[in-house]
C-alpha cells in the first residue's frame, strides 16, 4: 500500500503562492476527494505530487509499505535539488490522469493501451484480459473500433485515460475532474468502478471533482483547498459534514 505525505511544501507563480502546504499526509487505502473553488491549487498540488513541476520548496514523501521514497524539491543556491531513495521507481506505483495531454492522439485506444501495459510491464494478453474488466465503462466504440484517439468526443477521451491509469493495478491513483464530459450513466458507473477497484486492490484514490455530490458519494475523506492551503480535512463523511460543505460553496 501507499501513501503520500508532503511537507513545507511551496510553489509560487511570480508574487502568487499557488500552493503552500506545511504538513499534511493522504493516507493508505481511502478515497480522498479533494475540492475547493478555482484557483484552490488542486491541480498544482497533483503536479507537485507527480513532480511534473518544480516546487519552490518542501518535499513529498511516498510511503511504500515496507520503502520509503522522498522527492525533495526546492532551491539551493539556486540549483534545484530532487531526491529519491528510491529513484523513479515511485512511479510503479502511483499512477495519473489529470487531462488530455496524457494521451497519443494518434494511436488508437487498444494501441495506447498496449503501450501502456508495455511501459509497466504488462503483456498484450494480460492487457487485454484486464480492458475486457473495463468493457461495461469504455464501450464497444472503445474498444473494438479502429479510431485514433484524437478523433473520439471528450467524454470518451476522459474514459481512456482514466482506464489507462487504472489499468496497471497502481497503488495510489490521482485524478484531476474526472468525472468532467461524462454523462450521467458513466458518472454513476465510474463511481462504481473506483470504490470496487479501491476495495479489491487496497489501493487510495485521490480526486479532484467541482461536484460535490459525486466527491461525498465516494469518498472517506474530503479535504477541502483555498488559496493553495488545507483549510479542512474530513475524515469520515457524514450528513452533518455534507452540509458543512455545502455551505463553504454558497
Amino acid at each position: 500500500m501507499v501513501g503520500i505525505s508532503v511537507d513545507r511544501l511551496i510553489k509560487k507563480f511570480g508574487d502568487k503562492t499557488a500552493v503552500f502546504i506545511p504538513e499534511f499526509y493522504f493516507p493508505e487505502n481511502e478515497i480522498i476527494g479533494l475540492v475547493g473553488n478555482n484557483g484552490a491549487g488542486k491541480t498544482t498540488l497533483f503536479r507537485l505530487i507527480l513532480n511534473l513541476v518544480r516546487a519552490d520548496g518542501g518535499t513529498v514523501c511516498f510511503n511504500v509499505t515496507g520503502n520509503p521514497s522522498t522527492l525533495q524539491q526546492g532551491t539551493d543556491g539556486g540549483a534545484v535539488k530532487s531526491e529519491s531513495n528510491l529513484g523513479e521507481s515511485w512511479k510503479r506505483f502511483v499512477t495519473a490522469y489529470l487531462d488530455e495531454g496524457f494521451l497519443i492522439g494518434f494511436l488508437t485506444p487498444r494501441e495506447f493501451f498496449t503501450f501502456i501495459g508495455k511501459a509497466h510491464g504488462i503483456g498484450k494478453e494480460q492487457v487485454d484480459e484486464r480492458l475486457e474488466t473495463f468493457r461495461a465503462f469504455l464501450g464497444d466504440e472503445i474498444l473494438d473500433r479502429q479510431k485514433y484517439i484524437r478523433e473520439y468526443s471528450a467524454g470518451n477521451q476522459q474514459k481512456i485515460g482514466i482506464i489507462a491509469a487504472l489499468l496497471p493495478c497502481p497503488e495510489f491513483v490521482i485524478l484531476d475532474e474526472p468525472f468532467n464530459f461524462l454523462d450521467p450513466s458513466s458518472q454513476n458507473h465510474l463511481k462504481t468502478l473506483l470504490t470496487e477497484y479501491r476495495r479489491r486492490h487496497h489501493a487510495s484514490v485521490l480526486l479532484s471533482s467541482h461536484n460535490l455530490h459525486h466527491t461525498t458519494d465516494i469518498s472517506d475523506r474530503v479535504v477541502l483547498m483555498e488559496n493553495g492551503s488545507v483549510i479542512k480535512n474530513i475524515c469520515g463523511v457524514t450528513d452533518e459534514r455534507i452540509r458543512e460543505l455545502e455551505s463553504y460553496f454558497l
